[in-house]
């Protein structure tokens, strides 16, 4: 069999040469067929097409013209069976995070907004100066423990023990206790 789809090779039986010649002669055109038409997965579709074709080739009529007509009426099936599944399929968006608001606010922003600048001033004012001075550049100044012992002048390990002290004082304190509740 030659290279040309005619209809004598196609009165023969369908065999793996039959098929070959049917899918390099009809492949381009079903592909651009499909994507014209807005499939989603274009060369995914055409693989179903020639599926569908394959095993039905011995029972096309009408020569290379009735295949012709065979292979894209297949190809449309497919097409509305893609419209279908994407008219019932939400759409994909893609995220975008600063577009996302669905966040909580974190305890720590609530308090916060709930308690005016005076009111942590006073509330810090009841701190030893060091817990206070720890307080204002771990919290305040987004320091590091590192950064904070260097800047006081002190250990680490000096420093984690007056947060902790200070945050412990400030829990006791009635202000604080006010806004912990629920």
């Amino acid at each position: 069999m030659t290279d040309a789809l005619t209809d004598e090779a196609l009165d023969g039986p369908a065999g793996p040469t039959v098929f070959s010649v049917v899918y390099r002669t009809y492949a381009s055109q079903v592909l651009g067929y499909l994507t014209a038409r807005g499939v989603e997965d274009p060369e995914a579709a055409m693989q179903e097409v020639f599926l569908s074709v394959l095993p039905r080739l011995g029972s096309v009529h009408g020569g290379a013209a009735g295949l012709r007509t065979f292979i894209f009426s297949v190809a449309h099936a497919r097409m509305v069976d893609d419209h279908r599944r994407q008219s019932r399929t939400p759409a994909k968006l893609p995220f975008e995070p600063e577009l996302d608001q669905r966040e909580d606010s974190s305890a720590e922003t609530e308090a916060l907004e709930r308690i005016v600048p005076q009111e942590v001033l006073g509330l810090l004012d009841a701190l030893p100066q060091d817990q206070r001075e720890v307080l204002a550049l771990r919290l305040v100044a987004g320091f590091t423990v590192e950064q904070s012992a260097e800047a006081m002048g002190k250990s680490e390990g000096a420093v984690k023990q007056l947060q902790r002290r200070a945050l412990l004082k400030l829990r006791e304190l009635a202000d604080v206790k006010e806004y912990l509740k629920p």
